[in-house]
């Protein structure tokens, strides 16, 4: 379904293109051994080299270039046995060499493809035009004084992944698609934590409009966008607010924009820079990144399965559907605990239990898979109980209330509330016959109209605290009225 934003002189289609800016996972930042862990006091985490101390020489660090391979490959993308840093020049009060050590015309991962999925059940595919890694500036704190900023410089140095796209979007949705799938891949992959509210993946997101049949006008940056919902919220903002200076007979200027999340409308930030303002040239600290090939395919035999392969396998090997298979694959730890139910049992009953009561259990107790008080092996427990008929389904579901408020075994929650199923047909046939000798006038009304089988039914169970097996107690009921 195209989207197209309708205006006084007719429909405008809407061009769009994103730079992310995704944090390495790693141990020590790009070019020093200073640690990268979120949420240290100010300025405990830095280097004389992160700090921009003179004479001080990087040293590129091989683990940050191993994860940018391993991306690169996760994104079918081409890898660059030999690329190059240079050196970007511009000031920020947070960048104390005043310049950053960046990739440009040789980056280390070339051309690749995102398949994304949309709504309406189409795919489409989003090139990638390139990955470079790059150091991070540090962070100016504008709240701590009234007439001072002050400058914390731990992120200063960290490896950023910037993964550029061509500009293949043409919705909101296409875009919060996008960035969905590259997150999810990211994280599968485990390259980057993908925790945008932290800042370690964020959006610059680059909208221009035109009209049917146009070639490109001009485009402005949106920097910094820190959700996938405020992403698809600024594409539609920005748009509508070309659209309305064209119509209005103005011009669109190349410029870099903010997101205002409160008021829902972009404002100018600064006109945007051309890489010749920059002033780039080779890095004379680095020598140019050369990889040897066994290294690289050594990298990519150690790829995890990504979503679009596990999702094409569960649906081919569990006989999931389409949409259970996408749901168990968003994220890779719900992916592992559904692999782990499903272990050894009936893989589509573990799907429904785990995308129906077991979610609706963690949205109450308002955690997530990784704290869950219900661990995989025991909801596979509770699954072994039902299926050897200790548990009805109605039984199973009050245990794993249960659980979810003690942490504890199906089992013991069993045993401890008297909720083992009655499978014993003595007592479902005492309990049947009790029902019926109790409503002989229903048993009549039964005669005349037999969809009063269910209110039999109900009584029984009723009777028999809802621990009566529900088939046994079905056969019994039709052989007391029936027979």
């Amino acid at each position: 379904m195209s989207y197209t934003i309708e205006g006084d002189t007719g429909a405008w289609e809407v061009v769009i293109g994103l730079e992310v800016h995704a944090q390495v996972t790693s141990n020590a930042k790009l070019f020093s051994g200073a640690a990268t862990e979120f949420g240290a006091e100010p300025n405990t985490q830095v280097s004389f080299v992160d700090a921009g101390f003179p004479g001080m020489l990087p040293v590129i660090n091989r683990e940050c270039v191993a994860q940018a391979v391993r991306t690169g490959l996760g994104l079918n993308a081409q890898i660059n046995p030999w690329s190059r840093f240079d050196r970007k020049n511009y000031f920020y009060a947070d960048l104390p060499q005043g310049y950053q050590i960046s990739q440009y015309q040789f980056p280390v991962v070339g051309t690749g493809r995102i398949s994304i999925e949309l709504s309406d059940g189409s795919t489409k595919e989003i090139g990638v035009t390139r990955l470079h890694l790059e150091q991070d500036a540090g962070k100016s704190l504008h709240d701590q004084h009234p007439t001072k900023t002050y400058v914390d410089l731990n992120r200063s140095g960290v490896a950023l992944m910037e993964i550029v796209s061509e500009p293949d979007m043409r919705s909101p949705e296409e875009a919060g698609a996008y960035l969905t799938k590259l997150r999810q891949i990211l994280r599968y992959l485990g390259t980057c934590d993908g925790n945008m509210e932290q800042g370690s993946l964020r959006a610059d997101v680059n909208v221009s409009v035109r009209k049917s049949g146009e070639g490109y006008r001009t485009r402005c940056e949106v920097k910094n966008v820190n959700s996938i919902r405020f992403v698809m919220q600024a594409v539609e903002a920005e748009a509508r607010r070309q659209v309305e200076v064209w119509e209005s007979g103005g011009t669109v200027d190349q410029e870099t924009r903010l997101f205002d999340t409160g008021r829902g409308a972009t404002r100018s930030m600064r006109s945007k820079e051309d890489a010749h303002d920059y002033r780039y040239f080779p890095d004379p600290d680095l020598p140019p990144l050369v990889l040897d090939t066994a290294w690289i395919e050594s990298l990519r035999q150690g790829l995890p399965e990504l979503p679009d392969a596990r999702r094409a396998r569960y649906v081919s090997d569990y006989g999931l559907s389409a949409y259970d298979a996408r749901v168990l694959t968003a994220e890779k730890e719900t992916a592992a605990f559904f692999e782990a139910v499903a272990k050894g049992r009936d893989a589509k009953v573990a799907a429904n239990w785990i995308t129906g009561d077991f979610f609706a259990g963690l949205n109450r107790v308002g955690k997530g898979i990784d704290d869950s008080p219900v661990s995989a092996e025991n909801l596979g427990a509770l699954l072994d109980l039902i299926a050897d008929k200790t548990l009805s389904g109605k039984l199973a579901k009050e245990v794993l209330e249960a659980m979810f408020e003690t942490g504890y075994s199906p089992l013991s929650i069993v045993l401890e509330r008297g909720l083992k199923q009655v499978t014993d047909t003595d007592a479902i046939e005492a309990a049947v016959a009790k029902i019926i000798a109790d409503n002989p006038d229903k048993v009549e009304q039964y005669r005349a109209k037999p969809t009063l089988f269910g209110w039999f039914v109900g009584q029984v169970m009723k009777a028999m605290q809802g621990k009566g097996n529900p088939a046994l107690v079905n056969e019994a009921l039709k052989r007391a009225l029936d027979g």
